[in-house]
This record gives C-alpha cells, structure tokens and sequence, in this order.
C-alpha cells in the first residue's frame, strides 16, 4: 500500500504542475505566486512547493519583485525559463520540407527548410535529406546546452495511430509505413495530419508563452481551414483537436460544393479543394507558370494579377470564395461552431475578402441573425503546421514535468 501511495501522491503532483505550467503559459503578464495560487485553486503551501521544484528545474524563473503602491509586501513575478528544455517540430510539405527547435518561451533555437516541388517525390529520399537537417539542428541544441523534450512531424494526409500514412495524394504518397525511417524510428514523433498541427499553432499559451491576446482565447471552439495546394481543416472545440474515431476528421476540403462539378482526386465530384485549393486557383486562373518556379513566386504572381484587377483572377477567386463559403457554411450547420480561421495562401488576399467570405457563410447558415459566424485570416501564417508540430513536442514536458524535473535533479 506504501508503494502505490507514493504512486497516487506523485500522479497527483505532476497534475498540479502542469496546471501550474498552463496557468503561467496563457498569462499575457507574470505571475505571482499568490496570483497562481488565486488563478488555480491550489493552497499557497501547495503553489510554493510546485514553483520551487520547477525553479530547480530551470523550468521558471523569478523576476525582479514588484513594490506596491501602498501598504503590502512585495510580489515576486514568474517567468517561463527557456534555457533547459526544446522541442522539434518536423513538417513534410506539398512545397519543401524542413524542422525548426523551439523552447517554451517562443524562441527559435534552430530550423531549417528546404523548398522544392514535392509531387511524386521518393519518400525514402526526402525522409533520409530531412534527417539530416534534423541531425545538424541537433548539434546547434547541444551547443545551447538544451534537452529536446519531444518532438512532432506533420504531414499533409492521413495518417493512422500506428503510424502508417494512408493518402497523401498531392505529395503522390499511399500507404506509406513511417516506422521504416530512421528518422522516425529515432526520434519518435508523435505524427499528425498538418491542418490539425496548424490548427494547434493559433491556440494562445498552447506550449509557449502567450504574447499577445490573439484571434481566439486558449479554451475556445473554432474551425480551422488550411489552404494550399489543396485544403485540409481542423475542428477545435473547447482549445481541443477533435479528431473523430480513426484521427481523420476535419477534411473539409472534400465538402462536396457542386454536385456536377470537377472530378477531385478523391473521387467525388466538385469539392472545396477543386475550387478554392492552390492548384484549382492557378489553373483558372489562366497562369502557365515555369516549372522550375517556387509555389510561392507562383503565388506572388497570382496575388499581383488580383491586386491589379486582372479580370479572369477576379472572377477566379469570386468562384473560389462563394465555394469556400458554401462549404464553410456546411460545416458550421453541423458543429455550431461559429468562429472560422483561414489559414494559409487565402490569407495573402486581405480582410475584405475574407469579410465577403463571412457575408456569404451568414447568408447560407441555420439560425442567422441569432448566430453568426466570424471569419477571420490567420495571425500565424508563417508555416503554421511546422510551428504546431514544435508546440506538440513541448508539450511532453508541459504535461509530464515531474518527469523532467527527475531526471535535471539525477
């Protein structure tokens, strides 16, 4: 009985510390002991216990005390200490592949990315190039004296719990077993749909330090849509990926938005992702882009045609937005979730399309003028999937800090 006490009594204090850790993380300011104590319900005994074994961590740190304005004693703030620990997010894109080292306080301590067409590429190639990205990055954390904690891959398809990826159509990828990279097999990722990852990175205080407010606060509900090549989703409700019972919902880019429309590679007729997707974009729009060019000089191209008013763009991207709202609007009908973040090349065309956009999702929902939907453009849209996959990473320690602790302590 003595031994599973001790089991229970730690259980009970690595809970504690990370809620201590996610209090501190989706704080816009520092906070005192006895603010945290206020903000978690934990006795003051109870929060100095935690904060001392995470200061022996390097996990926090203090800041200089504060003096206050009347009577009191000074209140010593709380910091997030970025020195010991990182995480490695790993993303395999339709445009380039690449890694980038985070600590919990944001800070980037090493990344890398290749960019290059990728559409029926060799897997074993590219996993075998990105390792050796990853091993470089690998010496630049030892140099900063730092602990990877854990890391994330993400990948733009389905894939399964045993790490199996089922369809990555745009990279030309099919039932591929992950496991038989090294790459894989040594760092053991946790590995995810990239929309999901993606989604993950607009959380506030999701595994670093929360700088500004943000689009959505860390426990809300919103949809998620990832544009690229072609469109992936995610779903988050309540600051949580649903993920569905097989890890494979929220593809919403194969909401069917006409029923006589394109052939998708899917199978069915007139998705989203045949309509509003990268390559539908270019293709209507009448650009015969060089091979040899980056998809984002594509994408530049097609964003001066827009902004120059060029007529078949225009009526492009009119298609494109009344098929992305009809597909948003399905999805919002289903869930009744009312906040929507576009994520991706959709954001290069500003607030006001994305504001017609949410004017047509109203004028097509169940409810309307009771609830409305808000559409909003990413404030994280630099490769947000290789951002989330980092955070994914870090949150092994954000969730399992006694074990840590335990091992700084050995």
């Amino acid at each position: 009985m003595a031994s599973l006490k001790s089991i229970n009594q730690d259980d009970l204090r690595n809970h504690n510390l990370s809620v201590l850790l996610d209090t501190i993380l989706r704080s816009q300011t520092p906070l005192s002991r006895a603010e945290l104590a206020k903000a978690t319900g934990l006795t003051k005994a109870t929060i100095s216990l935690l904060v001392a074994l995470l200061l022996s961590a390097n996990i926090v740190k203090e800041g200089s005390p504060s003096v206050p304005p009347m009577h009191g004693r000074p209140s010593t703030p709380l910091h997030l200490d970025g020195r010991g620990f990182c995480a490695i997010g790993l993303q395999i894109n339709t445009d380039g592949f690449g890694f980038i080292a985070l600590d919990i306080k944001g800070d980037v301590i090493a990344q890398q990315w290749v960019s290059e067409p990728m559409e029926d590429r060799d897997p074993d190639d590219i996993f075998s190039r990105l390792e050796d990205l990853v091993r470089d990055g690998e010496v630049a954390i030892a140099r900063c004296k730092k602990v990877i904690v854990g890391s994330a891959l993400a990948l733009p398809g389905l894939v399964t719990e045993d790490y199996r990826l089922l369809s990555a159509r745009n990279l030309g990828w099919e039932n591929l077993e992950l496991k038989r990279f090294n790459l894989v097999r040594r760092l053991n990722p946790r590995i995810d749909n990239e929309a999901n990852m993606a989604a993950l990175s607009q959380i506030p205080g999701f595994a670093m330090q929360r700088k500004e407010q943000g689009l959505v606060n860390p426990s809300e509900s919103f949809i998620y849509l990832s544009t690229d090549i072609g469109i992936g989703g995610a779903v988050v409700r309540d600051g949580q990926v649903q993920r569905g019972n097989h890890g494979f919902a929220g593809e919403l880019g194969h909401i069917s938005v006409d029923l006589n429309g394109p052939v998708c590679q899917c199978g069915r007729n007139g998705c989203l992702e045949s309509y509003a997707g990268r390559k539908a974009l270019i293709t209507a729009s009448g650009l015969d882009p060089d091979p040899a060019s980056s998809p984002s000089e594509v994408m530049d191209e097609l964003e001066r045609r827009w902004n120059l008013g060029d007529a078949q763009t225009l009526k492009t991207m009119k298609m494109a937005a009344k098929a992305l709202a009809s597909g948003l609007a399905t999805t919002i009908n289903i869930l009744d979730i009312d906040k929507v973040i576009l994520g991706g090349l959709w954001g290069r065309f500003g607030d006001d399309l994305a504001r017609r956009i949410e004017d047509q999702v109203n004028a097509q929902i169940l409810g309307f003028p009771e609830r409305q939907a808000h559409v909003y453009l990413s404030d994280c849209n630099m490769r947000p999937a290789l951002l989330g996959a980092a955070q994914v990473g870090l949150r092994r320690l954000l969730d399992n800090p006694l074990e840590f602790i335990l091992e700084a302590h050995d």
